[in-house]
């Protein structure tokens, strides 16, 4: 099962997490590269609007690239399983790489711009299918801690875009084509690896009535000793689902007997995009420059944020399963509302004393900790808990696309929100972040050690009212 997590989390969300950090190492080297290419192609300077621009669309054209890659993600897990829609979607990073790596050589970057587009597709497949793999994979006392790898594989590809990103490494203005090429590595690994790993039991048995290869998958996982409970579990649910086919995403809107999961679920993944996590990032440096950092230590005091995501995400994978989600996600974002309050108040009293720069620098690293151990890392888990067999593709796509839009929305929005709100703009990821734990606290209840069926009666109740 571990080595099965692994195999599925580096061609995965590892993806997503290193394309998003790699990009901002070579900024200023691509700047000139797009110069240097539109004057021996145009003979005459690019306009700096036009560069704006022009760096603007190679940046934010990832989360549209991933947005198509959630709404494709769902139905290649149906057509293909999800071991087949990973390994395919392998094809589509390596061909990303070699149009971003042929970009600088050529002197074409409309080529960096589709790879772009690719890698995101890539990465939106990814963030949509392997969470669906490992929860399916997970027998239900290990499915919290399994399927924090999706978050796990996504922080450490965070941190090590942000490390082989240094000048020392890759970002330096000689190796960025490399750089940017570079996810093609992954890619190779988990075709190298994942063959050698089962389909999903439940997808083998209740989508393609296959109980003979679900049996022997289930041996792999489980063990020949204890695989037979889980068996019975899938039966019980493919009972229950009665033949019932793969629905798509328009199906589940009009569905009341998943209408409260699918409410959380939008909840839930607008609410981990608009937390206030990307302002974090974007004040990281003023704060860490207020502190008396240099400029040139700042992307290795940047590494620290990297770090401490990493360690949360194991952190939580540790307690998930002792300590429960509801607890976890819950006092995840009322840590988080603690420490806006906390910078907001530092960042305003900045220069009343020396020692309130360090206790913004404080409050960053708390807030990144505070979002690892609950939204960063549950979020994903408690979506494949949520719906049964017939739903969660479904599930996972609008997930996804929400997930997508809130994050270009916000790419969007948040420099004008900085810009027209400074410090106070923590004050609405303050609230934002209050609402989503109430509504937590409300309606969604502990899924530990629960069936995916047990899960499903408790949102009955919800659902079709408390009499029925």
């Amino acid at each position: 099962l571990f080595l099965a997590v692994c195999a599925v989390g580096i061609g995965g969300t590892f993806q997503y997490g290193f394309n998003v950090s790699i990009i901002n190492a070579p900024t200023q080297h691509i700047h000139k590269f797009l110069n240097e290419t539109w004057t021996s192609r145009y003979h005459k300077e690019l306009n700096p609007d036009l560069l704006t621009f022009l760096w603007s669309v190679i940046a934010s054209i990832f989360s549209l690239g991933g947005l198509c890659g959630a709404l494709m993600g769902g139905s290649m897990a149906i057509r293909l399983g999800r071991k087949g829609a990973l390994l395919m979607n392998n094809i589509i990073a390596i061909i990303a790489s070699m149009l971003m790596g042929l970009s600088y050589p050529t002197g074409l970057f409309e080529l960096l711009i589709a790879g772009r587009v690719l890698i995101g597709i890539n990465s939106g497949i990814g963030l949509c299918v392997q969470p669906l793999y490992i929860g399916e994979i997970a027998p239900k006392h290990l499915r919290g801690g399994l399927a924090m790898g999706t978050s796990i594989f996504l922080t450490g590809g965070i941190l090590t875009g942000q490390i082989i990103g240094l000048r020392e490494l890759l970002g330096g203005e000689e190796h960025w084509p490399v750089l940017l090429s570079s996810s093609c590595v992954p890619a190779f690994v988990q075709l190298l690896f994942l063959p050698w790993f089962p389909e999903s039991p439940r997808y083998l048995l209740i989508d393609r009535g296959d109980e003979l290869s679900c049996a022997k998958a289930l041996k792999r996982f489980h063990g020949s000793s204890e695989y037979r409970r889980e068996m019975e579990d899938i039966q019980r649910e493919s009972s229950a689902l009665d033949g019932e086919k793969p629905k798509k995403p328009w199906q589940l809107f009009t569905d009341r007997s998943v209408r409260w999961q699918l409410i959380t679920v939008m909840v839930m993944t607008m609410g981990q995009q608009l937390s206030g996590i990307n302002a974090i990032y974007f004040y990281a440096t003023y704060v860490f420059e207020a502190a008396g950092i240099s400029a040139e230590k700042i992307p290795y005091v940047t590494l620290g944020t990297g770090a401490c995501e990493c360690f949360t995400a194991l952190s939580c994978g540790l307690l998930i399963d002792y300590v429960g989600r509801r607890y976890l996600i819950i006092g995840g974002y009322l840590l988080m509302t603690l420490w806006c309050t906390v910078l907001t108040l530092s960042l305003t009293y900045q220069d009343w004393y020396p020692w309130v720069p360090y206790v913004s620098m404080m409050s960053i690293f708390a807030f990144i900790l505070s979002f690892g151990l609950g939204p960063g890392g549950i979020t994903n888990t408690l979506i494949a808990e949520l719906f049964v067999q017939s739903s969660r593709p479904a599930a996972y796509m609008i997930g996804g696309t929400l997930s997508w839009i809130s994050f270009f929305t916000i790419g969007m929005l948040f420099p004008f929100i900085v810009n027209g709100l400074k410090q106070y703009c923590f004050l609405v990821f303050l609230l934002e972040c209050s609402f989503v734990a109430a509504f937590i606290f409300l309606v969604i209840p502990e899924t530990k050690n629960k069936s995916f069926l047990e899960i499903k009666k408790e949102f009955h109740k919800l659902n079709f009212g408390r009499n029925t």
